[in-house]
């Protein structure tokens, strides 16, 4: 885990006072976010941790949040509304790959190299915007300078993003469609993110891939093999050429999200009752069959 810090926007635009000081002024009227960085935790929990997060910052009971985790067993996530025959449980229980329900929507996803990033925040207060679609496409914005900071070249899609999409009823998974505001490289999906709403804040969620396991991501949905997977995504790995670390590929995005939102990012963990909440949340989570 990188060591925990607090994290302030550059301050590059000294050769632009006017701009320098509207901007200043911008992030001091912002509260502070909290920064939370967790290790490798079990997929119900990771997905209960995010919601009980969600509620707690609508509720007006915890400060906006960036979060940072890995997956361990590696898990299956599906949508929120995905059937269950999108996953092969007999393959997952045999692999112990964790099989539970995300609360955002979209289709199936195993999570197992990768930093996953979630952002919990009140829409049309702070750096978000109101609208769903440009909160989306912002809070990718902030992926994309993380990615060019450490020498890949990504960009985001074009065309519009339907946060609805792609369709629970579909069981193509999830890397294998980019929508409009992903971040790709060559156009090849590196980041899948969802998103979903609850009383004007909005939690988003996604995996940033470090490697890949054909086998496991095939196995995990039921796939003979990743052939049809493996040409519409890309990894770090693949990029750089080398493997990353998650705690610089954690540092990388912590900085960016600080300078492309213009907040300060102060390390804190979940609240007493947002534990509790978590705890509440993990069990129904889980998919048994």
């Amino acid at each position: 885990m990188p060591t925990m810090r607090r994290v302030v926007p550059d301050s590059s635009m000294r050769d632009a006072p006017l701009v320098f000081v509207i901007l200043a002024r911008m992030t001091a009227e912002t509260a502070p976010w909290r920064l939370i960085v967790d290790g490798a935790v079990p997929g119900a929990h990771n997905m209960a941790r995010d919601v009980a997060i969600l509620e707690a910052v609508s509720e007006g009971h915890a400060t906006a949040t960036l979060r940072l985790y890995g997956w361990n067993p590696p898990c299956l996530t599906l949508g929120r509304h995905q059937g269950v025959e999108a996953a092969d449980l007999e393959f997952c229980r045999r692999e112990g790959v964790d099989v539970v329900r995300r609360p955002t929507g979209g289709r199936a996803l195993l999570h197992h190299l990768e930093l996953t990033y979630a952002v919990i925040a009140p829409l049309g207060t702070g750096p978000l915007p109101r609208p769903l679609q440009d909160a989306y496409r912002f809070i990718c914005g902030a992926l994309v300078r993380a990615m060019r900071a450490i020498g890949v070249d990504a960009t985001l899609t074009e065309g519009e993003v339907n946060v609805l999409l792609p369709s629970p009823r579909s069981a193509v998974p999830c890397f294998k469609a980019p929508a409009g505001g992903e971040v790709v490289v060559r156009g090849r999906k590196l980041i899948g993110s969802a998103m979903r709403s609850h009383a004007g804040t909005i939690l988003q969620h996604g995996s940033i891939l470090l490697e890949w396991d054909g086998r496991l991501q095939a196995g995990a949905m039921s796939l003979p093999d990743d052939r049809g997977l493996r040409p519409h995504i890309t990894t770090l790995a693949d990029e750089l050429d080398r493997p990353i670390s998650r705690a610089d590929l954690t540092d990388a995005v912590v900085d960016a999200f600080a300078e492309e939102f213009r907040i300060s990012l102060e390390p804190d963990r979940l609240t007493r009752d947002e534990e509790a909440h978590e705890q509440e949340l993990a069990a129904s989570l889980a998919v048994t069959g």
